[in-house]
């Protein structure tokens, strides 16, 4: 557990520490170029200790058994989870690529209309489903760090794509909602704007529906339509 701690420490502190106060000085020094190259050997060299430690700590007794309404649930937010990571590939001004300030500036599409940070929250979910299926130690510390990456990256990618953009992030952010059906919820959209589209339903369906069937594959548990099948 200790080292899966430190990884997860690692895991996170570097991701934060990379993304915000220490993009911009290592950038002028190393070049944009190079400074992803070194985000990404980081990220993979951190990710790869955890994976590493998550599967050495003991796993400890589970605080409840999750029985077939739980995993229910979990398939459902983990099917939208799946249609929020397809569509956030699609004009997304979040994205570290050029003409960000030109995609924010266009209507409100697909998943956006659900959050402006669908990537972020499907990673939240996945850590939130997670956690409610596999309610033991070693678990709550993997998928409480990478909720804190989602939910703490989301909320900084804000502050970072304001410095940036300027208007063109707080128009984006004024036409969008943090929180999930945040702006149905409140009245600032019709709950028909929730409807992403037929396309990215379906592709999320299939992307679901290969991540569950490999699932057991990789040493877990069977999930999603299959548990059922």
């Amino acid at each position: 557990m200790q080292s899966l701690i430190l990884a997860l420490v690692a895991f996170v502190g570097s991701h934060f520490l990379m993304s915000h106060p220490l993009r911009a000085p290592l950038v002028a020094r190393l070049g944009e170029n190079a400074f992803r190259g070194l985000y990404s050997l980081v990220s993979l060299a951190t990710f790869a200790w955890v994976v590493m430690a998550f599967r050495s700590a003991p796993r400890g007794d589970y605080l409840w058994v999750p029985d077939h309404r739980i995993w229910a649930i979990g398939s459902a937010l983990m099917l939208l989870g799946s249609i929020l990571f397809v569509g956030s590939l699609i004009g997304n001004p979040a994205l570290p690529a050029p003409g960000a300030d030109v995609v924010a500036k266009k209507p409100v599409h697909g998943v956006f209309h659900i959050t402006r940070h669908p990537m972020m929250w499907g990673f939240a979910l996945w850590a939130m489903v997670h956690a409610l299926v596999a309610p033991y130690p070693a678990s709550f510390a993997l998928t409480g760090g990478m909720l804190i990456l989602a939910l703490g990256g989301s909320a900084g990618q804000d502050k970072k794509k304001a410095a940036l953009m300027g208007a063109a992030w707080a128009d984006w952010s004024a036409r969008t909602h943090f929180m999930p059906f945040g702006a149905q919820l409140s009245g600032k959209a019709p709950w028909k704007t929730a409807w992403p589209g037929l396309t990215l339903v379906l592709i999320g369906i299939i992307v679901w529906l290969g991540i569950t069937y490999v699932h057991p594959m990789l040493g877990a548990p069977v999930a999603g339509l299959w548990r059922w099948l």
